[in-house]
């Protein structure tokens, strides 16, 4: 006989959530708009997070504005104060092609 469950679940033991990555939905849509500008920057660059890296951060400082997460300083969510690249206005691509 087996002791899980009908997916082989162990049905004594309570899952333990993730440390990051779950959070509510926005079911009121409160950050639309910067995940729209987000997406859309994504598919205008090809899909080149670094571009768009200023969205993201607006982003998910809308979501802890909003409680839709935890409120976290945003160096723990890969953020620093201001990159060297960004106080300089020079883009990642620029960089890159820079130092070959």
């Amino acid at each position: 006989m087996s002791a899980g469950g009908a997916f082989g679940g162990n049905r004594g033991l309570r899952p333990v959530p993730p440390e990051k990555g779950v959070f509510p939905l926005d079911h009121m849509h409160l950050c639309d708009l910067e995940k729209k500008e987000y997406l859309s920057c994504l598919k205008s660059s090809g899909h080149n997070s670094e571009t768009c890296r200023h969205l993201s951060k607006k982003y998910l400082q809308c979501r802890m504005e909003k409680n839709l997460m935890a409120k976290q300083d945003m160096s723990e969510l890969g953020f620093g104060k201001e990159s060297n690249m960004e106080a300089s206005g020079q883009n990642v691509n620029e960089r890159i092609d820079n130092q070959g």
